[in-house]
């Protein structure tokens, strides 16, 4: 193992161990049995260093998305892609509130490349229909979402117990930029030994009613949405490209108006 290396790993363990997240260059020398020139020459400083554990953070996070073979479901994909995300954020807390600290200069390539991916499955989801937004505005959302959540979880464990917190948040958030017939829950049949006596069949029959109604409500707001973020998903797969530039770049203004309008 190289010093550079050997530095590298003594200090993610150090972060890691860390009560507070923060080591000392002191530390990480006397760990990895080296001099201050050598730390100084391969990362400049304690910031460097720190940067260096960051991009290290992020390709071990980024391992597990890499080899990942798309499945033919992108939502489901996209639920296991947050659930993995808060489960490496459990696992390295020190290293995750580095690598989404406000104090790194600028976002680790790593970074955008897990941007990129996570957009990748929304464009493929726009594709089948089943994204009511720009698949890149839909990556915005999510993202904050999603890092929001696995900061609070590792940095207020006393505050956010509920191990539901996370559940619950993805699939408001996925509410949101899927289609409603992606999100529908299959309706289940009441158990009648948990049905009130005073409950009648006209209530439930009422009940049911009601809620098809507004899923059929729901589906029809957002029909115009989703056709235009999927129009524009297939046109960015066509194989030729059919429009002159300033026509693609309008038409593009114009779905992703379309798609991302707000809504009451």
């Amino acid at each position: 193992m190289s010093t550079k290396a050997r530095i590298l790993e003594v200090a993610a363990a150090l972060v890691a161990e860390s009560p507070d997240g923060d080591v000392s260059t002191r530390a990480v020398c006397e760990a990895a049995g080296v001099g201050a020139p050598a730390l100084y020459r391969h990362f400049g400083d304690k910031e460097g260093l720190l940067s260096a554990v960051v991009d290290h953070g992020w390709d071990k996070y980024l391992a597990t998305k890499r080899d990942r073979a798309p499945g033919t479901d992108p939502v489901q994909d996209l639920r296991d892609g947050w659930d993995t995300h808060v489960e490496f954020a459990l696992h390295n807390p020190n290293l995750y509130r580095l690598m989404n600290s406000p104090a790194m200069r600028k976002p680790p390539a790593a970074a955008l490349e897990s941007h990129r991916i996570l957009t990748a499955d929304l464009q493929r989801a726009a594709e089948q229909g089943k994204l009511r937004l720009a698949p890149e505005l839909a990556a915005q959302i999510i993202m904050s979402a999603n890092v929001g959540v696995a900061l609070m979880l590792v940095s207020r464990p006393a505050t956010f117990t509920d191990e539901s917190v996370s559940r619950r948040v993805r699939d408001s958030v996925h509410t949101m930029v899927f289609t409603p017939d992606v999100m529908a829950a299959p309706t289940a049949t009441p158990d009648p030994s948990t049905l009130d006596s005073s409950t009648s069949e006209a209530d439930t029959s009422d009940t049911s009613d009601t809620s098809r109604t507004v899923a059929t409500t729901e589906a029809d707001d957002s029909r115009l949405p989703a056709t235009a973020a999927r129009l524009n998903a297939l046109l960015r797969q066509a194989p030729a490209p059919v429009l002159s530039p300033a026509e693609d770049a309008l038409l593009t203004e114009w779905l992703n108006r379309l798609s991302n309008a707000p809504r009451s």
